[in-house]
């Protein structure tokens, strides 16, 4: 029996290890096959609010589903009519995106304060939609017009739909015409696809939809009329300064605007979709700079990759250096093309400018001559550097647009090859190499930028040089080819944003200025050109020097866009003719990299509701998103309404 009981308890233990063995066995698999979701860098965010237009249900849910499972961010969606919504969030100041069905709603959110970044996402047009199984033929309004027929249309004070019919009505006097007959026999409806679902019904004779909306509903036929086919509405989604994670609200942003990602949901529900960025989780961006731009971008840069959850792979360089690297990618079809351009002068944007879309001028700073503290050498203009024992480095023109900008300005003077022979010493690659050779005494004058010699002012004077051939015009652009290209049009809108941050070291300001500069246009991707600058040959002249000024504190763009200027950077002035031909000297060394500063993060705080204007409290997380309830039918709308 003793044995009987070993014999049972041996078989427990061997159970016993077999079972651990088994739940040991499991867990090792189950870690190895479990793939944990991601959730967006900035922080341990939850839930995400966004106020959506209505007509955009069909393909946001979809898109909403797939960002959950793949993030684990729990997306409320509150839908409405785009100026309804707006309304709610400008007296709530709550909620982190907004989605609008016409890009002039998102416009009045940035003019009023009310939100940040934008990404563009589809295009739509008004149309006629009636049921297929109607013996009504539309060929024009004055068809629609028919005094018996009930016709459904969104109320432009509520809808996009109805705000876009009524501009393009307006223009060709029959605004009032629809008006008084929907007031009289039809109705006037807060959002879009309230419109269709009465034509759907058959409670109505015909309604006035997004083509878009039309085609979510297999029942329903349209009709294009010359009258509305104008009116093409930019879908458009923003980041809200009510954000308290900005950073993880850009991120459901550029997923919705992705084109393998949310814009796939948009183009399967007919949607007719912008060229949207590639997806990723953290995106890159290479940015080509010219080094005269270093101290103003490199805290722009540092703000911006911090905001959007991304990274920007900046080389400064020579712009000679840079091009010239383009130029052997291009040719070998190598990787590694930069995404965004600014260059030290348009010279060298228009030797690549077939590979970018239209370039904007940014800024402007002079060309100087630098010479030691005091002016031993008695230095006075262009002339006096050809005194015997001058010693004189200026930049390389094969290698950096100081050196091409450097001949130009000599040989108008007419001294550049006696120079050249003479008392030229050293030619560098850059020109940030050119301070530093008077501030360790290896060059007695220089010709340089103004910016580079504001941080050596206890070790520089400055002798200004009066000759309009004395300036370098910086330009932006994004590369055709770029994979990013809202992305590396929102880094032109955040540098766009940092005027203080240029003229703190120097820079003049050139967007929005005088005839010869350009301004970004609306974010739908279009552009316009500006005049054209071209400078004008002056007299070269002597002047007394001044001392070079101080660097200032540098604003590292927390500023908010105030205006409705969309993504794109415009089509800019063509300016600087082109120097003459090029000459192989000695060049040196690039100087570091600098160390830019670190914003202040953002304050997290709890959204807020607003009675029937506000959104409501957030759903808790695997729960249906709060929808806004659809109001009685609207009264007749009168005149257009510049804030509805």
């Amino acid at each position: 029996m003793m044995r009987a009981s070993r014999r049972h308890g041996a078989a427990n233990q061997m159970l016993v290890w077999l079972l651990v063995s088994a739940i040991v066995l499991g867990t090792l698999v189950a870690l190895l096959v479990w793939k944990p979701r991601h959730r967006p860098k900035s922080g341990q965010v939850d839930e995400l609010f966004v106020y959506c237009a209505a007509g955009m249900r069909y393909p946001m849910d979809e898109i909403v589903k797939h960002y959950e499972q793949e993030y684990g961010v729990h997306v409320n969606l509150q839908y409405g009519g785009s100026n309804t919504l707006l309304s709610q969030l400008e007296v709530s100041k709550s909620g982190d995106l907004y989605l609008a069905a016409d890009d002039s709603y998102i416009k009045m959110a940035r003019q009023k304060g009310l939100a940040a970044e934008v990404i563009p996402l589809a295009m739509m047009r008004p149309v006629v939609a009636l049921r297929k199984d109607s013996k009504i033929e539309i060929g024009s309004m004055d068809d629609l017009l028919t005094p018996t027929w009930h016709i459904s249309c969104g109320n432009p004070d509520a809808a996009a739909i109805g705000r876009v019919v009524r501009r393009l009505l307006t223009k060709t006097g029959q605004w009032d015409a629809l008006r008084n007959l929907v007031t009289e026999n039809g109705v006037f409806k807060p959002t879009v696809n309230e419109v269709a679902n009465d034509v759907k019904l058959g409670a109505v004779d015909a309604g006035i939809v997004w083509d878009a909306t039309a085609a979510q509903y297999p029942d329903l036929r349209i009709a294009r009329l010359p009258e509305l086919d104008q009116g093409v509405s930019n879908v458009e989604i923003t980041v809200l300064n009510s954000s308290t994670d900005p950073t993880a609200a850009l991120h459901f942003a550029r997923y919705v605007g992705a084109r393998d990602k949310g814009l796939v949901s948009f183009k399967e529900k007919n949607f007719p979709v912008v060229d949207g960025d590639a997806w990723a989780e953290h995106p890159e961006l290479t940015f080509f700079a010219g080094s005269v731009n270093r101290r103003a971008l490199a805290p722009i840069i540092k703000a911006f990759e911090q905001r959007e959850g991304a990274t920007v792979n900046t080389v400064y360089n020579g712009c000679g250096i840079l091009t010239g690297q383009m130029k052997a990618m291009k040719r070998d079809q190598a990787s590694g093309f930069p995404d965004t351009y600014m260059a030290c002068d348009v010279y060298y944007m228009n030797t690549v400018k077939d590979w970018f879309e239209d370039r904007v001028e940014v800024s402007d700073t002079d060309i100087v001559i630098a010479v030691v503290k005091g002016n031993p050498k008695g230095i006075h203009g262009l002339n006096d550097l050809l005194k015997p024992g001058i010693r004189v480095v200026i930049g390389q023109p094969d290698q950096c647009t100081i050196g091409v900008l450097t001949r130009r300005l000599l040989e108008s003077a007419g001294i550049y090859d006696k120079l050249i022979q003479g008392n030229v010493v050293s030619q560098t690659s850059s020109s940030a190499m050119l301070v530093p050779a008077i501030t360790t005494n290896s060059a007695d004058a220089v010709l340089a930028y103004r910016t580079d010699t504001r941080a050596e002012k206890d070790k520089v004077d400055v002798i200004p040089i009066k000759s309009d051939l004395a300036k370098a015009i910086q330009p932006f652009g994004v590369a055709k080819s770029s994979q990013h290209k809202y992305l590396g049009r929102r880094l032109f809108e955040t540098i766009a944003r940092s005027r203080d941050a240029f003229e703190s070291v120097g820079f003049r300001w050139r967007l929005g200025a005088e005839p010869g500069t350009a301004s970004p246009v609306g974010s739908a991707g279009k552009t316009e050109t500006e005049k054209e600058a071209v400078p004008k040959k002056g007299a070269v002249t002597g002047a007394k020097p001044e001392p070079a000024a101080s660097a200032e504190g540098i604003d590292t763009a927390a500023k908010k866009a105030t205006t409705g200027e969309g993504s794109k950077p415009a089509g800019a002035a063509k300016s600087s003719s082109n120097p003459g031909e090029k000459k192989k000297t000695h060049a040196t060394k690039n100087d570091g990299p600098a160390t830019p500063s670190k914003p202040e993060p953002a304050k997290k705080t709890p959204p807020k509701t607003g009675a029937g204007s506000g959104p409501p409290a957030a759903a808790p997380k695997g729960k249906a998103p709060t929808k806004s309830a659809a109001p009685p039918k609207a009264a007749s709308p009168n005149t257009e309404s510049k804030n509805k």
